[in-house]
């Protein structure tokens, strides 16, 4: 199974939280991890000088998938759909979805409220802790 891992299970893998353990988990039961441009981009804008490294390693260990005209297409459906509901969805947040739904992917993620798409599978890791 992909799983795709938003950037807050990044940072949290990265900095060594408890989030590893899920992460360690997915992995042994064989699962691939993947990501998208926009979660390399935000956790890259957030690094400290001395992860950058550990963070490059971390990156070449993903699956990157490509995000495309039907993927702007479906994050601005959930943009719209959900604006009129009241509901303000981030642009990133539905680029990563729609690249989810795309493949197939479980989305792993410590802001599971950031994604209440129905069409994909969110799955709540906690962070931060």
């Amino acid at each position: 199974m992909l799983v795709l891992v938003d950037t807050t299970v990044l940072i949290d893998y990265l900095r060594g939280a408890p989030v590893r353990e899920r992460v360690d988990e997915a992995l042994d039961r064989g699962d691939l991890l993947g990501a998208t441009a926009i979660n390399v981009e935000e956790l890259w804008r957030g690094l400290r000088p001395e992860e950058r490294s550990r963070a490059a390693e971390l990156i070449e260990g993903l699956v990157v998938i490509p995000l495309g005209a039907d993927e702007g297409k479906r994050a601005g459906s959930w943009r719209g759909e959900f604006a009129a509901k009241g509901v303000t969805l981030s642009q990133a947040d539905c680029l990563i979805a729609a690249a989810a739904l795309r493949v197939g992917a479980t989305l792993a993620t410590g802001n599971s409220k950031d994604f209440p798409m129905t069409q994909i599978r969110v799955d709540h890791w906690p962070v931060g802790q």
